[in-house]
């Protein structure tokens, strides 16, 4: 699965409700019922906060753990964003 954060949040991916959105209604069911892999596309994503990427990923990690990692990827990422993922990633998983 394909999910578009474009579609979602615009080029500024700041609202934590989006986040939500995406991860309960797409990532989570997807994750859970199937062995497909999620593919979040950041293109035409140009910047993101902190807090959205925590309300997107961090509860996925914490409650599957880090195995759950290798059926996410992300794709089309600013650096900016690469970065807030693997900081998310990271604390998510400690």
């Amino acid at each position: 699965m394909i999910i578009k954060v474009f579609e979602y949040t615009g080029s500024f991916a700041e609202d934590k409700d989006a986040a939500k959105e995406l991860r309960e209604e797409c990532l989570i069911p997807t994750l859970n019922n199937s062995s497909d892999e999620v593919i979040l596309d950041f293109q035409e994503v140009q910047s993101s906060t902190q807090s959205f990427i925590h309300a997107l990923i961090s509860k996925i990690l914490q409650e599957q753990g880090e195995a759950i990692l290798s059926r996410i990827r992300y794709i089309n990422c600013a650096d900016k964003i690469k970065g807030l993922i693997i900081m998310v990633t990271n604390y998510s998983l400690e």
